[in-house]
């Protein structure tokens, strides 16, 4: 497990509930929280392989813009996909911030890029509601939580991980 990923686990259980605080009983969802451009965004916590800082990856041709390329982890190769240019905003270099993280369900893995590493989440189920209704059935978009003034958008990872190149 890289040290990302156990600092954020631990900041997980340090983590302070406001008033509303979370009793053993209630369904919560853990989540890992990143921010793309202006947004947070989430996805659960189980579905991350691991979180690495940005390293050397190949470009390959005759994909789209927002594959990158890949790059060999552990012997593994896996594609490298940019979610700034895949939701339609400006491409971006990378800072110390940036960070890529592996998710994996099955035998589907890939790596995407993040702006920045925000914070394990706690939410209750309750505090989820479905996708927008602006948004068609074929949506990335699991569900929005809402955190005391934060709103978080959380992904759906098999919609991430789909292969559509």
């Amino acid at each position: 497990m890289s040290d990302k990923l156990k600092q954020v686990i631990n900041n997980q259980s340090n983590q302070k509930n406001d008033a509303d605080t979370i009793d053993q009983s209630d369904d919560i969802v853990q989540l890992v929280g990143f921010i793309i451009g202006d947004e947070e965004y989430a996805v659960p916590i189980l579905a991350i392989q691991e979180i690495i800082k940005p390293f050397s990856w190949t470009r390959v041709p005759q994909v789209p813009n927002y594959i990158l390329g890949v790059f060999n982890l552990r012997g593994s190769v896996i594609p490298l996909v940019d979610l700034r240019v895949k939701f339609g905003l400006q491409a971006k270099k990378h800072d110390d911030e940036t960070r890529f993280f592996v998710l994996k369900q099955g035998d589907e893995v890939a790596g995407f890029v993040i702006d920045r590493l925000t914070m394990a989440i706690r939410i209750k189920k309750a505090n989820i509601g479905p996708a927008p209704d602006t948004i068609g059935d074929d949506t990335m978009i699991e569900g929005v939580g809402k955190e005391n003034d934060r709103i978080i958008t959380i992904l759906k990872v098999d919609k991430l991980l789909e292969r559509d190149f």
